[in-house]
């Protein structure tokens, strides 16, 4: 089974825009289980905060609750310990917290649109892809 860490723009993006790339990922992964997420407390925290944000309310087309969607999500994915981590392999010390729950997750991809994570392309054989190449791979599977 494929395993991805996805970062938090992913999932806020998923929110905001359900029926964009981010949105459609998310949709395969509650639908079809085409893959496993996998997600570090840390992770979740900074999504959560990223989710009560007013201008990301204000955005959303959907009136389910933020905080309800994100946990059904967390219910269904891996969580790491976030025992792991990883130090200066991007360019934001804060986007490491990402590859360390990859490596630690054995997940094989990250999925992000932040250019600092793309930029490194792979890292110990995790490889970031954007949320587009993503939802391609999902379909090229299935």
């Amino acid at each position: 089974m494929l395993r991805a860490v996805l970062d938090a723009n992913v999932f806020v993006s998923a929110y905001v825009r359900p029926e964009g790339p981010p949105g459609q990922i998310i949709e395969r992964f509650l639908r079809d289980a085409a893959f496993e997420i996998v997600v570090s407390a840390e992770i979740a925290e900074e999504v959560l905060q990223a989710l009560a944000y007013s201008k990301v309310r204000k955005a959303a087309r959907t009136n389910v609750e933020a905080e309800l969607w994100f946990e059904d999500i967390l219910v269904l994915s891996q969580m790491v310990a976030g025992e792991y981590t990883v130090t200066g392999v991007s360019a934001d010390p804060d986007d490491d917290k990402y590859i360390a729950a990859a490596i630690e997750g054995r997940a094989v991809l990250v999925v992000s649109g932040d250019p600092d994570l793309l930029a490194i392309g792979e890292h110990r054989g995790v490889r970031i892809v954007t949320p587009r190449a993503f939802f391609d791979l999902l379909a090229a599977r299935s």
